[in-house]
């Protein structure tokens, strides 16, 4: 099964969904906005996207600036306590398959996790 945290009102969010429907297969589709991920789920998709905290919040957002986010100082317990606090503040989409994770940005990035673990289609 594939999992998306999707917003249907993000153009890349939305092109995700459809290359994931094109390669059929079931799709679990989370509207993380309005069921937005625990602590403990961010702190496991940073592991599988090999990402920090800080490089998954989305800086362009007033909540950004207005919470204080800027300040290098803040490590990832409080940042990933504002993107539960303010799911806005997560990057989209991100999809897991096969014990991995993948931003969709471009959508095509979320293709590689789409194989099986050992490489078969």
């Amino acid at each position: 099964m594939v999992r998306i945290y999707h917003n249907s009102r993000c153009s890349k969010s939305r092109a995700t969904l459809a290359l994931l429907e094109d390669h059929g297969g079931t799709i679990e589709v989370i509207n993380y906005l309005d069921t937005p991920p625990s602590a403990a789920e961010l702190v496991v998709l940073l592991k599988q996207l090999g990402m920090t905290a800080r490089e998954l919040v989305r800086a362009g957002e007033a909540e950004y600036q207005s919470l204080g986010l800027d300040d290098p100082a803040l490590g990832d317990a409080a940042l990933i306590a504002a993107m539960v606090a303010h799911p806005k503040l997560i990057e989209r989409p991100i999809v897991v398959a096969n014990g991995k994770a993948a931003l969709g940005r471009p959508p095509e990035a979320v293709l590689a996790i789409l194989r099986s673990p050992q490489g078969a289609a």
